[in-house]
């Protein structure tokens, strides 16, 4: 079986920056340990599946799987599948139908493209067992049920020089620790580790930039800003609450276009 291949690299004017996402558009959906098998093989944060949505409510269904497992919800591999879908078809904007995020929209704008995620609320809270484990004492910590956590620190230094625990961080589920602090060159930065889901850091994460969209919108006290995530990769986007979707802005670079044979 021959399945076309994209590797992209989202959130990024160039190759080589932001965020690397494997997009693999199917007939139809093959079974689950293929797909984890691939995402295995391909060893990218995300490999971005995605159907045809007879359902009518989208004009794809998408799914993410990362080297080790399903995920509920992908920024950067969105924006990748999208980035894609519209240079392939053409079009303004595509839209996504998922099993647990709802339905996702990329369209095109003058940074290259935009991405609409649902916003993911948090509440100031604690978990002194993660924060011990960041490197770093974080000054505030806000959490989601949903496996989302922010650690704030004062300073982008702070958050640069972090050297967490990652295995530490990684025994205690798959959940995405952001720590994040105002920027110096942008108005926000952040760090993002998911060592339980098989991403000891993240590149550039398009949910995390859900989480803190409205998080640093209520602080700034406005519903745009600037950001950057700095990974050894590195990334650039920008940030928009309009309800209750977040906005994330950002460029795309195809590295690679071929086919992945699929036997045995």
């Amino acid at each position: 079986m021959k399945l076309p291949f994209w590797h992209v690299d989202a959130f990024a004017d160039r190759p080589f920056k932001g965020n690397q996402a494997a997009v693999m558009p199917l007939d139809a959906w093959l079974p689950d340990d293929v797909l984890q098998a691939i995402g295995e093989e391909n060893n990218f944060a995300e490999t971005a599946f995605v159907v045809k949505d007879e359902s009518g409510a989208a004009d794809w269904e998408l799914r993410w799987f990362t080297p080790t497992c399903e995920i509920r919800l992908c920024g950067h591999a969105t924006l990748a599948a999208g980035h894609v879908l519209l240079k392939r078809d053409g079009g303004d904007r595509v839209t996504f139908r998922t099993r647990k995020a709802g339905n996702l929209e990329v369209r095109r704008s003058s940074a290259g493209y935009e991405l609409a995620l649902p916003a993911i609320p948090t509440t100031r809270s604690s978990w002194p067992e993660a924060a011990e484990l960041l490197g770093a004492e974080p000054s505030e910590v806000w959490l989601n049920p949903d496996r989302y956590g922010i650690y704030l620190f004062e300073s982008e230094a702070q958050v640069r020089a972090l050297e967490p625990d990652v295995r530490g961080l990684g025994a205690l589920g798959d959940d995405q620790f952001i720590c994040t602090a105002p920027g110096e060159n942008v108005d926000v930065v952040s760090r993002v580790f998911v060592p339980g889901g098989g991403v000891d850091e993240d590149s550039v994460t398009g949910s995390a930039h859900a989480v803190l969209t409205p998080f640093w919108a209520n602080r700034l006290g406005r519903d745009s800003f600037t950001a950057h995530q700095a990974s050894q990769r590195g990334g650039d986007l920008t940030c928009r609450l309009d309800g209750d979707r977040a906005w994330l802005g950002g460029a795309c670079v195809t590295v690679v276009e071929g086919a992945f044979y699929l036997t045995g």
